[in-house]
């Protein structure tokens, strides 16, 4: 399918008038027409039909061909060979987008099928990335994954993901200037130097506007909220064929509402999973030590009386318990009457009155380029963009009781003893107990004239519902190319470019609770716990006022290629190809709790610049017009030191016009990001953890311990960390038995050495430390798992059972070069093209990907299977990889009129996950059977019942309707059957019992939209 029959073919059909339809939607697949002169195939095909400037849009209304600069083949250096088809390649172009109605570059990337575990979507509110989005290829992270715009890099997005892993924001990029995207989906270091292990995504813009054409759009979903707006304009002059010169300017803009869990419903929006047989995990309705928006106290000692920190550590005074306002309850009360604890709370469903699905975001951007020919042998461009994103998420309000900053003393926490009212304040806040104006505390129940004020402080659990909690993210990005090429004559050709780009980000964090404001405001009394919506603003604002921290990463790249045509041989011309690449990025994402001032705000850090120079070369030679060999490599020095050399060999054989095998091989790596290798870059992130049956039971009579919750983990960055290794194996054949008829089936294999992890021994490091029974041999054994791994928080002991083993909080684990990782699997398309009449075509096709392995193998051996799982459970924010994913898409055209039905499919999911749990010692096999499912089950009788994340199918339709040459009307309708997202009762408790990364259109529902596009 490669050869030039087949492409003479497939452009025949363009040019008797087939119009475009939308051919994809939001999975790559094979395409035969696509509109402005765009790539004509995709990852089944030849090379991109844009090599071709004639190849027509619709009749009706021709674009204008693209001849005004440089065309970019992802993956090779060569225009005009068959090398573009030796690797699979996806190709996308705007007009199909558009008739599908994907308008982000997130939605487009995210939705091509290779696009597996780790991977990033704007629904993901919490973490390092939120409000960013990113693209994992193969499952292989986001930081193995190459993401261009025009065959050049752009800058990084300043926060890691996990901590440690760079990637491009796909939010940060405009999008209505993007003319196709083509997803290389095999190792391309070779190429593009490291961290194109996965694959290579590559953006590229129009070249060639003239007059002005825009967009508007409008929708919302069915609940009535989640509104989302988008406009987008554009302006061009100048005829490059001419004239000799293009010029436009483009702006956009976009803007997507809230989605709360409360307006979603059960199971979305809370942690009592009873009514489906499974556990309440809910401990804001039955257990008094839980922190709640309506203050609970008891009363106990104070051994200082300036410090709110010195309560007194064990079992309170008191088994009672009491509200400071029992007349303040919105949800009604829960009375508990135990041993340990006895007095009345209220009720709340936290998830149901915080939490969201997906944050309110807006973003705007320009975009200007100028396209011209010096002469008849030489053209040039520049272009220069501005794109601004916001990001506001609200969040669960920050607990009384909290562990002491990452890396702070142990004396700052306000759980371990317990944070206490005294029982006089005064205007200093010190020394109450004998000020002249000392009064007693009216938050203190227990402050009664000429008690005891050491033994009547009141110790106290507690949310500060009135201090809305969240963040605000805004990112800005400035980007400016230039490059020049031509005929040097002789057979040469020369690309010279260059890029420099720079994301400045900042990030405002509120409703984090800051130390000496509690502190003072508990001394003075001046935050009322008793009626907290009487505090003002003022007071506010002294516990808890906005930390703003800026950010910013940068590239600048100059780069150069040299072409020729040496013999022609009898399958085409020998072309042979070199060039070099200077790179310098640099990276300053700075600590938001640096002064550790706030309780619970993160502290990690990663800072660093380095130079990478490069030389590569490539060289294509069609020995016959049945096959085709193709052979590159690149040279890569890093200023940290390191050097490496990633070769690639690609060839095809054409056996019959209908029938073509492809195969490569390549090697390739991932450079260590800054936060991995320097040492003054830093990590703490949290994820779940449930606490073992023996653990639950040295706890009785207090629930807070049988629940799940957050352990933390911090590592810094590790000098000696070497760069990761890469094999890729692609196997491929490519099938056409009809002119509208094709499938592609293409095997992959990767395996990645050196495999750079934080603590991949952390399952191991957690059993040790809970299978004893002391925090000081708890943590001997956890420091005895490796390397690295040491107790850094343990949490205050149990109120109720003082002797019991306190809980596990942060613990410092290192970052290594694992053994391995292994990606394999099988990605298939097909598309039948039929045309009924003149004005009448359908499209049908298939795309699906199946995995077959994605492994990781620890250093001990291990091998940890994730493939249908939810692992990598920490790496992937509990989303784990779904083994299958695909969809069926069917486009009926008749006329103008275009009907666009897409079904998509994910794959069903079992609820383990191999790096939650630990080996057999003497086998070192993880037994991955249902007894150790996520899910919260009440008995073990119930861990088949529950082991399964049921598959998710949903169905969009578009509609559009072509009025004249200016106009055209679209409605959409997104999850048209409003299927449901599975109950996903594994997930992260942040996420409740639901899966952003998969089922996310289950979680939004059925959505309308509706818009025109016009051009004049």
């Amino acid at each position: 399918m490669g050869s030039m029959n087949f492409r003479n073919s497939a452009l025949s059909t363009l040019r008797h008038g087939v119009s475009t339809v939308a051919l994809l939607t939001a999975v790559a697949a094979p395409a035969y027409a696509q509109d402005m002169a765009a790539p004509q195939v995709a990852d089944t095909a030849a090379e991109p039909a844009a090599q071709d400037p004639q190849a027509a849009a619709e009749p009706a209304a021709p674009e204008p061909a693209d001849q005004s600069a440089p065309i970019v083949v992802t993956g090779t250096l060569f225009r005009n060979s068959n090398a573009s088809s030796i690797s699979p390649v996806t190709v996308l172009s705007s007009e199909t987008l558009l008739r599908a109605n994907i308008t982000t570059a997130q939605d487009a990337i995210r939705s091509v099928s290779a696009d597996s575990a780790g991977s990033i979507s704007t629904g993901f509110r919490n973490g390092f990335s939120a409000g960013g989005a990113a693209v994992s290829l193969r499952g292989l992270g986001v930081s193995s994954t190459v993401v261009l715009i025009d065959g050049l890099r752009s800058a990084n997005f300043p926060l890691n993901d996990d901590g440690h892993n760079a990637y491009v924001d796909l939010n940060s990029i405009p999008f209505s200037i993007v003319d196709r995207i083509e997803v290389l989906k095999d190792g391309a270091s070779s190429t593009y130097g490291a961290d194109a292990i996965g694959g290579v995504v590559n953006l590229i813009s129009k070249k060639n506007v003239q007059g002005i054409e825009g967009s508007v759009q409008g929708g919302t979903t069915e609940h009535g909220d989640g509104a989302r707006y988008r406009a987008t304009l554009t302006a061009g002059f100048g005829d490059y064929q001419e004239k000799g010169f293009n010029f436009y300017v483009n702006g956009e803009y976009t803007y997507d509402g809230y989605i709360t869990n409360n307006s979603r419903g059960y199971p979305f929006n809370t942690l009592d999973l009873s009514p489906s047989g499974l556990l309440d995990r809910n401990r804001n309705d039955d257990n008094l030590t839980t922190p709640n928006p309506q203050a609970v106290v008891t009363r106990v000692t104070q051994s200082d009386l300036n410090n709110p920190l010195a309560g007194q550590v064990g079992a309170p005074l008191t088994n009672q318990y009491q509200l400071l306002n029992p007349n303040a309850c919105p949800y009604g009360t829960f009375t508990v009457n135990t041993a340990a604890a006895q007095g009345t709370g209220c009720k709340h469903n936290i998830p149901d009155e915080y939490s969201i699905i997906q944050p309110k975001q807006q973003r705007y951007s320009t975009t200007a380029r100028l396209t011209a020919r010096l002469s008849d042998n030489l053209e040039m461009f520049a272009s220069g963009s501005y794109s601004h994103s916001e990001v506001s998420i609200m969040g669960t309000p920050s607990g009384i009781r909290q562990t002491q900053p990452f890396g702070g003393s142990a004396a700052l926490a306000s759980s371990s003893p317990g944070i206490v009212l005294p029982m006089y304040i005064c205007a200093s806040g010190q020394n109450c107990a004998t000020a002249a104006d000392r009064r007693l505390n009216p938050n203190n129940p227990y402050a009664v004239a000429g008690a005891d004020p050491s033994r009547s402080a009141a110790r106290i659990f507690y949310l500060f519902g009135d201090i809305p909690a969240g963040s605000f993210r805004y990112v800005d990005v400035f980007r400016t190319t230039a490059g020049i090429s031509g005929d040097l004559g002789s057979g040469f050709k020369f690309r010279l470019n260059g890029v420099y780009a720079r994301d400045n980000f900042a990030v405002t964090q509120r409703g984090f609770i800051n130390i000496q404001g509690l502190l003072n405001a508990i001394n003075t009394g001046s935050y009322n716990f008793v009626n907290p919506e009487q505090n003002t603003a003022a007071v506010r604002n002294q516990i808890s006022p906005e930390r703003t921290t800026p950010s910013y990463s940068t590239v600048a790249t100059i780069g150069g290629s040299l072409l020729k045509s040496v013999m022609s041989l009898p399958g085409g011309d020998l072309n042979v190809g070199a060039g070099f690449q200077i790179r310098r990025e640099t990276l300053m994402n700075r600590n938001q709790n640096a002064d550790l001032s706030y309780y619970a705000l993160n502290t990690s850090s990663a800072q660093g610049r380095q130079t990478v120079t490069a030389g590569f070369f490539e060289i294509d030679a069609p020995f016959l017009k049945t096959v085709d060999l193709n052979v590159s490599g690149r040279y890569d020095h890093y200023s940290q030191g390191y050097s490496h050399f990633s070769p690639k060999v690609g060839v095809k054989f054409n056996p019959l016009e209908e029938v073509a095998f492809r195969a490569t091989y390549s090697q390739g790596f991932r450079a260590p990001t800054f936060a991995e290798y320097n040492p003054a870059s830093s990590y703490s992130g949290f994820s779940s953890y449930t606490p073992i049956p023996s653990f639950v039971a040295a706890h009785p009579g207090n629930p807070a311990y049988s629940g799940t919750y957050n352990i933390g983990s911090g590592a810094t960055g590790n000098p000696d960390i070497l760069p990761e290794n890469s094999q890729s194996i692609t196997i491929g054949t490519m099938l056409r038995p009809t002119r509208w008829f094709n499938v592609t089936v293409d095997y992959y294999n990767i395996k990645k050495s050196n495999l750079i992890v934080s603590g991949p021994l952390r399952a191991d490091a957690i059993k040790a430390y809970y299978g004893q029974t002391t925090a000081a041999a708890g943590c001997a054994a956890l420091a005895a798992v490796g390397p690295g791994y040491a107790c850094n928080v343990i949490d205050a002991p149990d109120p109720v059972n003082p002797n019991a083993l306190p809980r596990l909080l942060v613990f410092n684990v290192p970052y290594v070069n694992a053994n391995y990782q292994v990606s394999s699997g099988i990605d298939m398309q097909a598309t039948a093209n039929i045309r009924f009449s003149d004005n009448v075509r359908l499209v049908s096709r298939v795309d699906v990907t199946r995995v077959l392995r994605l492994d990781l193998v620890t250093p001990a051996g291990v091998v940890q299977k994730y493939a249908g799982t939810l692992g990598p459970y920490e790496l992937s924010s509990g989303g784990g990889t779904p083994r299958i994913r695909g969809n069926w898409q069917n486009a009926l055209e008749v006329g103008k009129f275009s009907l666009t039905a897409t079904t998509y499919y994910v794959g069903r999911i079992k609820q383990v996950a191999a790096d939650e749990i630990s080996p057999d010692p003497i086998t070192k096999q993880i037994d991955l059977s249902c007894s150790h499912t996520l899910a919260p089950i009440a008995s073990a009788a119930d861990a088949e019942k529950f082991c399964y994340i049921r598959p998710f199918i949903y169905v969009d339709l578009n509609a559009g309707v072509k009025v004249n040459d200016q106009f055209r009307f679209f409605v959409n309708v997104q999850n048209l059957t409003n299927a449901r997202a599975p109950l996903a009762s594994g997930a992260y408790t942040s996420n409740p019992n639901y899966l952003s990364s998969w089922h996310y259109a289950g979680l939004v529902g059925r959505n309308f939209s509706a818009g025109a596009n016009f051009s004049f």
